[in-house]
């Protein structure tokens, strides 16, 4: 079984987010997009199984995007992404405390456009050991967040994992949670999450899911349709390198056709495509990319002839 201690340290991962976002967003600028700054049309919604309370489908990471200084440059285009997102009616926002200063941007963002109350916040417990430093986490990351409570509360990479779910659970009971999930981002850790999904029965699960990253359809997909268990989608860009791959090719017709008009949208659709799929959260700190994202939300999924049609793209 494949540990969190064969993973790099949480601040090496924490530092390589932001490379990996800046990376991203490069490649995704050479993909087609449009100048519209608002999605047409209302997002699909999709319902949490534990619930039935239904969130859009195209949420959105902070991990590297929202790891900024406070300069106007670097603050001004993150409040625009904001703004595009909430006016689209997306509400999911991913973050973590250990995305360096990420909860403390998103949190003062949000309180000054008067968001907060609007946003379906997921956060996480990350790096820690034992209750007390799980607890005292949570409260800070509620501090940095300018909150008194969140929709989703994830044991970040399974990390400490029987402690802190119960840490995540005890939130639940208190009212300042509503859900609880696990999270990975590597394919050669998915035997693993699907071990805990099916011993632990969370309400949400995170994993990485794109085109060229499929091995999440082999049981994790299919043990959270068959238990009920939310999911999150990460990585569905693949930090980018799916942009490098399609470099000066078409969107295949097959998706232009349905009214696909970027790459972006294109990789978003696929992961969405899947049934046991509820919301992927693309990280971006670019207003034209978020506009491009929210799209992918829109009208109808991939057919299996469409997603073959993209499998067959990138190979």
């Amino acid at each position: 079984m494949y540990t969190r201690r064969k993973f790099l340290t949480t601040s090496a991962i924490a530092a390589a987010g932001l490379g990996l976002a800046a990376c991203r967003d490069a490649a995704q600028a050479q993909a087609p997009t449009t100048s519209a700054t608002a999605a047409a049309g209302p997002l699909n919604t999709r319902a949490i199984p534990s619930t039935g309370e239904k969130i859009p489908v195209i949420g959105m990471g902070t991990s590297g995007s929202f790891e900024v200084g406070q300069r106007p440059a670097e603050l001004d285009p993150l409040r625009e992404v904001l703004k595009r997102f909430f006016a689209a009616g997306a509400t999911l926002i991913d973050s973590a405390p250990t995305y360096s200063v990420a909860e403390d941007v998103m949190g003062t963002l949000l309180a000054e456009q008067g968001l907060t109350t609007k946003a379906w916040l997921a956060t996480k417990l990350s790096g820690v050991t034992g209750r007390e430093a799980g607890m005292a986490q949570f409260e800070d990351t509620l501090r940095r967040l300018k909150t008194d409570k969140v929709a989703l509360l994830q044991v970040h990479n399974l990390g400490d994992l029987k402690t802190q779910m119960a840490v995540a659970r005890e939130l639940k009971a208190q009212g300042k949670i509503k859900y609880v999930g696990v999270t990975h981002y590597v394919e050669r850790a998915q035997d693993e999450l699907a071990d805990v999904v099916q011993a632990e029965k969370p309400d949400f699960l995170q994993i990485n899911y794109s085109v060229a990253s499929r091995g999440a359809e082999k049981r994790v997909l299919p043990l959270a349709q068959d238990l009920g268990v939310a999911v999150l989608i990460n990585r569905a860009f693949e930090d980018g390198k799916l942009f490098a791959q399609v470099k000066d090719k078409p969107v295949p017709s097959a998706l232009t056709e349905a009214g696909v008009t970027s790459w972006a949208q294109a990789f978003l659709k696929f992961a969405l495509s899947h049934p046991a799929v509820t919301a992927v959260i693309p990280a971006t700190g670019k207003p034209d990319r978020q506009t491009d994202n929210l799209k992918a939300g829109i009208g109808p999924d991939l057919t299996s002839a469409q997603r073959d049609a993209l499998i067959a793209a990138l190979a």
